[in-house]
């Protein structure tokens, strides 16, 4: 073979990951939502889910949508803010705890917060806010939202930095701009990384709204860019991620943030996008269905209306796969269902992905 084939075929090989054909179908699985944002699995069947509004639904295992459940926290529901996450205490078969985030406060006073609830005969009881942000805003944007459990037990926020705040994602005494690590009474975690800081568990975010636990324990986050620079990182304790000091973006005006992409101290994104497909949703595929894409991440994308396939190996980003594109619509959130089927949270409805083999 030509030197020069050889190296083209090499190097296809490298960055374009395997074209998928013919073996998923998508079906609209619950329909009639209002901007749902985040879905937890229940044990035996049935989900709740979230709508940005304030509304948490239960959703049977067949699709069927039920009414609003009473005893969700008020939010701040203006510009970005609104109910966000929920996610499953990880002894919820024995606890039925449960744990939502929010934009709470006002239009002068407003920061994201975390709600501890029981679900039980199909109600929701003893619901109880155990963490406020300590660092306030008067802007509604950039709250970041997304909750996840490590294997220790301990509950991991991401917090955006309010827009007009970027420079407390640099600001070991801010709130905003950060993962934090908290206890399930919402308390700080023993063992975060700066005892002065006691919530920080990383810093120098943007607005993360992917975050995803591997079963192994790792922490995969994605986070907004303005215009470009949307990155994926992994999570470690008490690294800084660097906005804005520096980023791969430019302002929306087009005016530069910062001269530099690196600087000593500061982590490289694993992955990057430039310009931006605006990320949401984050999910590891650890399923059974597509053996393919186990231990691969799934990236909802709000501009680009589509879902990345990030294809990991050992442990790396590597090459990237345009998925589900018949969708055409925002995708909000992606999780993986307990079967490995896949599930894309659209402004109206949840679409799920299964094997046309199945």
């Amino acid at each position: 073979m030509h030197p020069l084939i050889r190296l083209i075929c090499l190097l296809t090989a490298v960055f374009s990951a395997p074209v998928v054909a013919n073996e998923y179908r998508l079906e609209t699985w619950a329909d009639g939502l209002d901007h749902p944002w985040g879905l937890a699995f229940l044990p035996g069947g049935g989900s709740l889910v979230t709508e940005l509004r304030g509304t948490l639904r239960p959703i049977s295992p067949a699709g069927d949508v039920g009414p609003t459940l009473a005893g969700v926290p008020p939010v701040y529901f203006a510009g970005q803010g609104g109910l966000f996450d929920v996610v499953l205490h990880p002894d919820f078969e024995a606890n039925r705890t449960l744990f939502l985030s929010f934009a709470e406060g006002s239009a002068d006073d407003n920061g994201t917060a975390v709600a501890r609830a029981e679900y039980r005969d199909g109600r929701l009881g003893n619901v109880v806010t155990i963490f406020s942000n300590f660092s306030r805003k008067d802007t509604a944007a950039h709250y970041g939202g997304r909750l996840a459990f490590l294997p220790d037990g301990s509950l991991l926020l991401t917090t955006g930095e309010g827009f007009d705040y970027r420079e407390a994602a640099q600001d070991l005494g801010s709130g905003l701009g950060k993962v934090l690590r908290m206890r399930t009474d919402g308390q700080p975690a023993r063992g975060n990384p700066f005892p002065e800081s006691p919530y920080v568990y990383s810093y120098g975010h943007r607005n993360p709204q992917g975050l995803a636990v591997s079963a192994s324990g790792t922490i995969w986050l994605h986070e907004h860019g303005p215009r470009g620079g949307d990155e994926i990182n992994r999570i470690e304790p008490g690294v800084n991620y660097g906005w804005p000091a520096v980023t791969h973006g430019v302002d929306y005006s087009g005016a530069l943030i910062s001269p530099f992409t690196a600087w000593e101290g500061m982590a490289q994104p694993l992955w990057q996008w430039t310009p931006s497909i605006a990320p949401s949703g984050l999910a590891i595929y650890e399923g059974t269905q597509f053996p393919e894409w186990r231990g691969d991440l799934f990236v909802g994308a709000l501009v680009a209306r589509e879902v990345r396939r990030i294809d990991l190996e050992n442990g790396s980003p590597v090459a990237e796969q345009t998925l589900f594109e018949s969708v055409n619509e925002r995708v909000r959130d992606v999780r993986v269902g307990p079967y490995g089927a896949v599930y894309l949270l659209l402004p109206r409805r949840i679409v799920r992905v299964v094997s046309s083999d199945g």
